[in-house]
């Protein structure tokens, strides 16, 4: 018999691997400058250096996390790890920049095999919802840590080693990582009625790609009626489309798009994007602003924003107990307003210096952001089916990506509609350049030295504040729709009938047909007389519960001895 392995074991196996690919996520941002000079790549080659990861990998995600419910999370699990790990030694002697295109395109797959399953994993071995809030609340705070940790490392092995060791280090961690999962992960499986429907997706993966490619490429400053971003934009949006219709005909679809028509779900996926859309082109502003305005090096940049990271890391640690006492509509709705008061914070900031300002708004975005997107996953995983997770996790992590690559399109093209630095005594061919970017401002500002250089130096620093002050405006405005949007949320945390179900658990190391057949869970459940229960916000610190019907045969939930 197969000895019971903890859940909290589990969770430590998957927050590991969390944390490598959150890690990887970053760890390139501070290699750039050295590769390019070591590969020589052109500027459409760098492009596609840093953007095939987050490219391929949003466009896989509901790919693999709706094969891992059909052939087993853990299997498509233990795949994302050895191909992770291949793809890192490929990106690390690669020789040219299209091998590192390759190799970066494979690791996003690597990443999309990984990212769902982790959750979908959690979801069956948390069947309790108290206690899968508790392990979303570390799951998301290992994610803060990892992608805060990316620029340190990278910055300290490309220091002392060369660019290729930020790829490298993932080798030895998925050596390690691949051994254990296959031997503490449980295996698992959704529905196994109907066959895997291919070609829904290959369409879904095609048009997630094409939306955000285009997306990204309006971002980068392309017009809108550029070819480049329209083409692929309608294209992906068709097969979308295409993809929802075959989903709604089909007995047996990837995706029970049904789950929309749940005003937790759609709901919670909605927030999801708005939380990104305001963040990720918030934070690439931010850094400029920094840099660039301020004046700060890279290493105090980063150490600035320590903040944020610190004060998500306690929000996810802190978000189980918060989202039982207030439940999901205030904890989700809480955190946009608390996230777009410190945004309007930041429009006090200047040209000047004010770290004291600067700190305690980070810490307000930080936690604010973070309640937010715990209470959004949360509610999102706990609404979709239990044989469904790995196709609901793939939506949340979809959604994630999708707003990220949204909001750098939204902010960025307001950002670029109102810099435009004038100075007297600066032609026009020079003022167009300094337009580009306040640091392309700075070098033409160098180059024609004296009065005309220094007013176009101020003139650009105060264009760039400006525009970041409206750049504020739209983000706020953002996140107060979704605190409005928050308020379809459900009222309390509810852990009520018909969530506890798991029809396919394996212990680790099962398999073969009717290996899920009446298994055993690999932790142990403690099966409580009284059924299952709703908590009352406020009630979770007093074991108030509310009791319901049981369903005979079902496993209850309560809290579980390890």
């Amino acid at each position: 018999m197969t000895r019971p392995v903890s859940r909290w074991t589990i969770l430590v196996v998957l927050c590991a691997s969390l944390f490598i690919v959150a890690l990887d996520a970053t760890v390139l941002h501070v290699a750039v400058p050295a590769l390019t000079e070591d590969l020589r790549p052109g500027s459409q080659d760098l492009l596609w250096i840093v953007d095939a990861y987050p490219l391929i990998a949003a466009s896989l995600l509901i790919l693999f996390g709706t094969l891992g419910d059909r052939i087993g999370r853990r299997r498509v699990l233990l795949m994302g790890y050895a191909l992770f790990g291949a793809a890192s030694a490929m990106a690390a002697f690669a020789p040219t920049p299209h091998v590192l295109i390759a190799a970066r395109a494979l690791l996003g797959a690597g990443g999309a095999m990984i990212m769902p399953a982790t959750l979908s994993i959690l979801r069956q071995v948390f069947p309790d919802r108290r206690e899968r809030a508790t392990a979303i609340g570390v799951w998301s705070a290992v994610a803060a840590v990892g992608a805060a940790i990316g620029p340190v490392l990278g910055g300290f092995l490309v220091e002392h080693f060369w660019w290729g060791s930020v790829f490298l280090v993932n080798i030895p961690l998925m050596a390690v990582m691949l051994p254990l999962g296959r031997l503490l992960l449980p295996e698992s499986r959704g529905s196994h009625d109907g066959p895997w429907d291919l070609a829904g997706a290959a369409a879904a993966a095609v048009g997630i790609l094409g939306a955000v490619f285009g997306v990204k490429r309006f971002g980068a400053g392309a017009s809108p009626i550029d070819p480049s971003v329209f083409v692929p934009l309608l294209l992906g949006l068709a097969l979308l489309v295409f993809f929802v219709r075959r989903q709604r005909r089909l007995a047996h679809p990837l995706i029970d798009v049904r789950m929309f028509a749940q005003a937790a779900f759609s709901t919670s996926v909605g927030c999801i994007v708005l939380a990104m859309l305001a963040l990720v082109g918030l934070e690439l502003i931010a850094v400029q602003y920094l840099q660039l305005v301020l004046g700060l090096s890279p290493l105090d940049t980063g150490l600035r924003l320590l903040p944020l990271t610190f004060a998500a890391i306690a929000a996810g640690l802190a978000g189980s107990r918060a989202l039982a006492r207030f439940g999901p509509r205030r904890m989700v709705g809480g955190g946009f307003l608390l996230t777009a008061l410190a945004v309007l914070s930041l429009t006090a900031m200047g040209e000047n210096d004010r770290p004291m300002l600067l700190t305690t708004v980070f810490v307000a975005l930080g936690f604010g952001l973070e309640a937010t997107l715990f209470g959004a996953y949360e509610s999102m995983l706990s609404h979709a089916p239990a044989h469904r997770a790995g196709g609901a996790a793939a939506v949340g992590e979809t959604a994630y990506q999708l707003g990220a690559g949204l909001g750098i399109a939204l902010l960025g093209s307001v950002m670029n509609a109102t810099y435009a630095p004038h100075a007297r005594g600066v032609d026009a061919a020079d003022t167009t350049a300094a337009g580009q970017s306040l640091g392309g401002a700075y070098d033409v500002a160098n180059r024609i030295g004296g009065t005309p250089g220094a007013a176009l130096r101020h003139a650009a620093r105060h264009s760039f504040v400006h525009g970041l002050h409206m750049t504020l405006l739209v983000s706020a405005v953002l996140l107060l729709s979704g605190a409005c949007a928050a308020r379809r949320l459900p009222r309390v945390m509810e852990c009520g009938a018909g969530e506890e179900r798991v029809p396919s658990a394996e212990p680790a190391g099962a398999s073969g047909p009717g290996a899920n057949a009446g298994a055993e869970l690999p932790w142990p459940v403690r099966r409580r007389p009284d059924g299952v229960h709703g908590v009352r916000p406020g009630a979770a610190n007093r074991g108030a519960v509310a009791p319901t019907s049981a369903r005979p045969g079902a496993v209850r939930s309560g809290r579980a001895r390890d």
